[in-house]
């Protein structure tokens, strides 16, 4: 075997949704994380084709590049990519960083359990709660999310249904389940994924989205709701989603399904858990409140042996 590179990396998980947290930049020049962000996915193509794809990692893999920060308020700066460039904002990415940084010993605890990382959408404050050196959870808020359209009538063979669109990290396109005869759950994964793509085909060129979910709200008085995500390119989300929640709490706000006091949890197909409430309501939307906690995973060093011929490595979806 020839090394020719090696990279370094923890992985941790929130609610399911996997990240790779790296600190081994690019050696180009630059002065502002906007700058970085530009240049990154050219500079790190290699990198980024090494870490994220398989073999050493798999389609719906998150990296996040960790750095000093410019802002002088800021603990820590990062730029978050997935096999297609570069992406302005993952909450679940913040919840990650802090929980490797504060755990591997390279953010320094406060006693106020206030932090700073720097994005290229700003700077996310972020509140983290450590006990016997572990972060136990992570609090921080969302951007304005906002309803665009409600109810638009869609079909595509015999998928005949109504979405909502709502606006934000992502622009998230809302199906009801209630008249739907299977539910959200393991055993129905392969219908889950035939209505899946029925929904995506009936919304492509129509109407613009980023996101299909599923959601049952049967349980919304309980505080709970169950959802399935799916990207354009039909993979289901393994998450469940702080873009999801916050969006189907939205909804749900703007139907009077629930009141704004509510925190409503948000489970996935797959089990994981989120919770969210409303923390502010302004004309251009809703703001949210998350709480969620990472789980470090492994950590692992990369390497590049020029030899082997799956060198850039493969995507399954």
């Amino acid at each position: 075997m020839i090394i020719q590179k090696t990279y370094t990396a923890t992985d941790v998980h929130v609610a399911g949704q996997a990240y790779r947290i790296v600190k081994d930049g690019p050696l180009i020049h630059y002065q502002s994380i906007q700058e970085l962000n530009e240049q990154i996915f050219l500079a790190y193509e290699e990198e980024i084709k090494l870490l994220l794809n398989e073999p050493r990692g798999f389609a719906g893999l998150m990296g996040c590049l960790v750095f000093p920060p410019f802002k002088s308020d800021a603990d820590a700066a990062v730029i978050f990519f997935d096999h297609n460039g570069t992406v302005s904002m993952q909450y679940g990415g913040i919840v990650a960083v802090i929980t490797a940084l504060l755990e591997c010993g390279q953010l320094k605890a406060k006693f106020s359990g206030e932090y700073r990382i720097e994005t290229i959408s700003g700077v996310v404050a972020v509140t983290a709660t450590m006990k016997d050196d572990e972060v136990k959870l992570v609090k921080l808020k969302s951007e304005p999310f906002q309803v665009v359209q409600t109810n638009m009538p869609v079909s595509y063979l015999d998928l005949k249904a109504e979405v909502s669109l709502v606006q934000a990290d992502h622009q998230y396109a809302i199906f009801d389940k209630a008249q739907l005869p299977f539910e959200i759950e393991m055993e129905d994964l392969p219908v889950i994924n035939q209505w899946g793509q029925k929904a995506i085909d009936a919304l492509e060129g129509k109407h613009a989205f980023s996101r299909v979910i599923l959601m049952d709200h049967s349980q919304k008085s309980e505080g709970k709701i169950k959802t399935v995500t799916f990207r354009p390119d039909r993979y289901i989300v393994r998450s469940p989603g702080f873009g999801t929640l916050a969006a189907c709490i939205t909804y749900l706000l703007r139907n009077g399904d629930i009141s704004a006091g509510s925190l409503i949890e948000n489970e996935s197909i797959f089990n994981g858990k989120l919770t969210a409430g409303l923390s502010a309501q302004f004309e251009a939307g809703y703001e949210f409140s998350f709480s969620a906690r990472g789980f470090i995973t492994g950590m692992q060093t990369y390497v590049l042996d020029p030899a082997d011929p799956l060198f850039a490595g493969f995507l399954l979806k």
